[in-house]
């Protein structure tokens, strides 16, 4: 069978890991032997991290501005215990936000329906997808350990030397300071990226921050979304038979817990981290979920919501056998395809995307898994796979 061509290439960000592994078990089985694939290569493993000072990092984000798609393998966020066992320079931000910062991006996620794997939640009966803003706030915190007593302050000090200065707390004791930021740049793309994701998809929109605390800080946030909707999408909405709603994030909770799904739940940038993983873990597994960060400027960058899966990769070194979901992984793949398809007016790396998404589902639902869904499942005759002889199932399944 001749190969789909491709015309623009795809940045690929390897990654870390067992992730890493999977990774290469995918392209080998299930892209390779049918797409001449063309990608922009960067390895963001943490090693050429290191060496490059995370400068690939940065170039890679950049690359994704150029080409207009990415497709990310999942990384590691260094703490101190990785810094000692891969002897880094010093402990890297998070990859993602790094890429984020550059992209100003919202990442959407939404859980891969499965049949014979229910939802935790019974109400639930169509996908909630998880809006996350992917800038600034505790991802770009500036933190500081306090030995003793002493008064921390807000210091700003605009472009003509004036100083406003606010009291955080006087210090009896240790103790510790954050300092967060944002923009209203930002929360405005924030903003036009889930409302344009809302009317492309006929989903309502549920915006939920806490700005009965944050009477500053979440407020913003609250006012440029409640401006943005009003000036430019209230009549389109309208027009499109869906709503939009501002709610605190607690109300927004209990709200979510007791509805059906099928709408858009839109996040600052923590909440979205902690919220889209209580969905994913409550439709399965963060492995049977999508995550692409979708940025104003027109680009995409698709990945996996979940990490590197390290005690899976430690049992790999061991030579020891692992059963890693890899549905995540390939979806970004997929989803990745089918966008530069859509840029590109390449139908047959569409139809592509599709065939390996549906190869991919059909292989669990046929009763082939790996471990992590065996216990969720409501099917009776299972076969459980290690990892690589579940990719090549779905090898299989795709040829037919």
């Amino acid at each position: 069978m001749e190969k789909i061509k491709m015309t623009t290439p795809l940045v690929e960000m390897d990654g870390d890991e067992m992730t890493r592994i999977l990774w290469a078990y995918i392209k080998d089985d299930l892209i390779l032997p049918y797409v001449d694939l063309k990608t922009e290569y960067y390895d963001l493993g943490l090693k050429h991290r290191d060496e490059t000072d995370d400068q690939v990092t940065i170039d890679s984000a950049n690359a994704t501005l150029k080409y207009g798609v990415a497709v990310k393998c999942a990384t590691i966020t260094p703490n101190a215990d990785r810094v000692k066992e891969y002897d880094l320079k010093e402990m890297y931000k998070s990859p993602n936000g790094t890429i984020r910062a550059i992209l100003d991006g919202t990442v959407f996620r939404a859980p891969i329906s499965v049949k014979g794997i229910e939802p935790n939640v019974k109400s639930w009966k169509k996908p909630i997808t998880l809006a996350r803003h992917a800038y600034g706030d505790v991802y770009k915190n500036s933190e500081m350990k306090i030995d003793g007593p002493g008064k921390a302050e807000l210091v700003f000090t605009d472009e003509n030397g004036k100083e406003i200065r606010q009291t955080i707390f006087d210090f009896k004791g240790p103790g510790i300071i954050q300092g967060l930021y944002n923009t209203d740049a930002s929360i405005e793309s924030f903003a036009k990226c889930c409302f344009e994701y809302a009317l492309s998809t006929k989903q309502e929109l549920w915006f939920g921050a806490k700005d009965t605390i944050s009477k500053k800080y979440d407020a913003r946030f609250r006012d440029i979304f409640n401006e943005v909707f009003d000036k430019e999408y209230k009549a389109k909405f309208e027009k499109a038979g869906i709503t939009y709603f501002y709610t605190l994030i607690d109300d927004a909770v209990a709200r979510v817990m007791k509805s059906e799904g099928g709408f858009i739940w839109a996040c600052k940038n923590y909440d979205g981290d902690v919220m889209s993983d209580m969905v994913s873990s409550a439709c399965g597994s963060l492995a049977l979920m999508t995550s692409v960060l979708v940025s104003p400027k027109g680009v995409y960058e698709y990945e996996a919501a979940h990490g590197t899966v390290q005690r899976h990769y430690y049992k790999h070194l061991k030579g020891e056998e692992t059963s890693t979901n890899p549905v995540a992984t390939i979806f970004a793949w997929s989803g990745a395809f089918r966008k530069r398809g859509e840029f590109d007016n390449n139908q047959g790396l569409i139809d592509f995307a599709d065939r390996l998404e549906k190869a991919t589902l059909s292989t669990i639902e046929s009763g082939y898994m790996t471990k992590d869904l065996v216990h969720l499942t409501t099917m009776k005759d299972i076969h459980t796979l290690n990892t690589e002889d579940f990719i090549k199932k779905i090898a299989e399944n795709m040829e037919k």
